[in-house]
């Protein structure tokens, strides 16, 4: 898994527990093809245990005592603090490139949803930093397949922010 990969997967995983904690296998469950946000983006029971580990490590988040969950015991994956602060900061940051808008920016949207976070200000935001972006792309008129496909996509984004934006509105 490439290094921002790996970055992407712990903190949805953080942002996950900091909405709810809850144990592993239930995060994976959520990230699995057939989870909420699986249907955006998926991440496999290892790697969503191997983030979790790294959070440990960071001290982003803490296992609690283990809690007979019917099954075997089940350890529930808390937020610290500095988790919290760390998980908010990245869903208030906007995504400062194109090609992340499929992966990081849809996370991000789907997220704030799901914590009732406000929407309006993030796109806001989010708008500020791909218009000019946008407006660079759309300025060279080759009609090369390369300058072609970055238009399109340029602009797709551009039609999703502002549509995103009206059904916030």
């Amino acid at each position: 898994m490439a290094r921002q990969d790996a970055q992407l997967a712990r903190i949805v995983v953080l942002a996950l527990v900091v909405h709810t904690p809850r144990h592993g296998w239930a995060i994976h469950e959520e990230l699995s093809p057939t989870g909420d946000i699986g249907h955006a983006w998926t991440l496999s029971r290892q790697l969503v245990y191997r983030a979790i580990d790294t959070l440990v490590e960071d001290g982003l988040v803490k296992r609690a005592t283990p809690k007979d969950g019917g099954g075997g015991d089940k350890v529930i994956i808390s937020p610290t603090a500095a988790g919290k602060r760390t998980a908010l900061q990245w869903l208030d940051s906007p995504v400062t490139h194109l090609r992340d808008v499929r992966t990081e920016l849809v996370l991000k949207v789907m997220l704030r949803e799901r914590m009732e976070l406000p929407l309006a200000s993030f796109l806001e935001a989010q708008h500020e930093v791909f218009d000019p972006l946008i407006a660079s792309v759309n300025k060279d008129a080759s009609d090369s397949p390369v300058n072609l496909w970055r238009r399109e996509s340029a602009n797709a984004v551009k039609r999703y922010l502002t549509r995103l934006a009206r059904d916030v509105n």
